[in-house]
């Protein structure tokens, strides 16, 4: 059974920081891509940031500068480190993991207060 468990979501001040992790049971970490995508309301899901089993990076152009992807491939864990936050921010935040198969992750939330 596949699992993706985020962590690390809430509520912070504009400028501030909050690091989100991901991690992964039931696949093979290593080979999969890892991915942070966030929805906000009454908005469709988008692509925040990836990283490959090689540690290529892919960032939106929203967080460009400010969000940096990482993962541990001992811990199966993906994190992503948000600093400079915005109210734009603001969304649930999903993991998904990519091989074959697509897996996502329940989402957390980050609230960006101004």
């Amino acid at each position: 059974q596949v699992q993706l468990v985020e962590s690390g979501g809430g509520l912070v001040q504009a400028g501030g920081s909050l690091r989100l992790s991901c991690t992964a049971s039931g696949i093979i970490f290593t080979i999969n891509t890892m991915g942070w995508y966030r929805q906000a309301p009454g908005k469709q899901r988008e692509l925040v940031a990836t990283i490959t089993s090689r540690g290529s990076t892919n960032y939106a152009d929203s967080v460009k500068g400010r969000f940096t992807i990482s993962r541990d491939n001992a811990k199966n864990t993906v994190y992503l480190q948000m600093n400079s936050l915005k109210p734009e921010d603001t969304a649930v935040y999903y993991c998904q993991a990519r091989y074959d198969y697509i897996y996502w992750g329940q989402g957390t939330q980050v609230t960006v207060s101004s």
